[in-house]
């Protein structure tokens, strides 16, 4: 792609975006959507590869319905409140509606469905996009409504943990796995948004970096599955061997980092009197764990003298920087001792 056309497309990634953040609003917020939208149509049909294509227009039709849903949501409230304000939907409906329609825009179940295929037919690039920049957007938008339906919202997070943990199990596809894991993350944040949205906002914070760890270490390994996952060693050992921390790490396994939001969402919840949602968060966090194990397995456990279950492609020496995924490793890694200095920044 044209470096400056690429220029052109990041800047209206950022752009729309931050016309989100910054809207008080609908009509402006909803604007900053569709600029985010639109940005990233033609950096996922890039490649005018079949598959890509599909995918782009899955995303779009998908993105469309929850926008057009978003704005009559919006009108709705304005015609039943006369308020066009973010912060001042008051009444049911149109609050319903907006939640239903931003958990499309995200992907959380069940309204999950695209989200995997979509994910499925991009490069590693543009679904690192997908999974980490294109969730900032709506998430400020749910953050800002806070929804008083406080029962759709634990549905949605159960939901969505329950089936990101299942949906994974039978996945080779390391794209749709990430996906999956994807649903489930953002389930865990659903459920503690009402109580603590300051702990959702640092659970979404390690989930970007977790799987901005996850994707450059695919995208270095050039896997696309998991029976590539098995030749990995013989590219980047270093890395083969920090792969399954990482991915344990998203799987919120101690001592890691991606631990620390689980723990203190279940915390929270049990804080609140939802012990038995807890209970039932904290089973489909096992279901999630047992993906990222196979994963783990067949990265570091089938090396030689076990048989491998794939070949050993051509490889030519790798030009994706290292530094940003040493950062981020590091990061995965190791940030679970600052836990009491990061929650005594987050409370109040």
């Amino acid at each position: 792609m044209n470096p400056y056309i690429l220029a052109i497309l990041l800047f209206g990634l950022g752009l729309g975006t931050t016309i989100t953040f910054a809207s008080s609003h609908w009509l402006l917020a909803w604007m900053g959507l569709e600029m985010n939208t639109l940005a990233i149509i033609p950096l996922m049909a890039q490649h005018h590869h079949p598959r890509a294509i599909e995918a782009t227009t899955k995303y779009f039709l998908t993105q469309a319905a929850a926008a057009a849903t978003l704005l009559f949501a919006s009108v709705t409230n304005a015609w039943l409140t006369g308020q066009w304000e973010i912060q001042q939907i008051t009444h049911p409906l149109p609050s319903t509606m907006i939640t239903l329609a931003l958990a499309l825009k995200i992907g959380l179940a069940p309204l999950h469905a695209w989200l995997p295929e979509v994910l499925q037919g991009l490069d590693l690039t543009t679904g690192l996009i997908l999974s980490t920049w294109q969730k900032l957007a709506p998430f400020a938008l749910i953050l800002q409504v806070q929804p008083s339906n406080s029962t759709l919202l634990i549905i949605l997070g159960l939901t969505s943990a329950l089936i990101g943990g299942w949906g994974g199990l039978n996945q080779t596809q390391l794209r749709k796995i990430l996906a999956y894991s994807s649903i489930a993350h953002l389930g865990w944040m659903m459920l503690v948004l009402q109580f603590s949205p300051s702990l959702t906002l640092l659970t979404l914070l390690t989930y970007f970096v977790m799987t901005f760890s996850t994707f450059l270490m695919f995208k270095l390994n050039k896997s696309t599955n998991i029976n590539t996952l098995g030749t990995s060693w013989t590219k980047a050992p270093a890395l083969t061997a920090l792969g399954p921390l990482i991915l344990l790490s998203l799987g919120g396994l101690p001592p890691l980092t991606g631990f620390m939001p689980k723990w203190l969402i279940l915390q929270e919840l049990a804080k609140q009197g939802l012990a038995p949602t807890a209970t039932l968060a904290a089973l489909s966090a096992l279901l999630s764990l047992y993906f990222y194990l196979r994963l783990s397995y067949a990265m570091s456990l089938t090396i030689s003298p076990n048989n491998l279950t794939g070949t050993t492609p051509w490889r030519f020496p790798s030009t994706q920087l290292t530094f940003p995924l040493a950062t981020s490793a590091a990061m995965t890694i190791c940030l679970l001792p600052l836990t009491p200095a990061i929650s005594a920044l987050l409370t109040p």
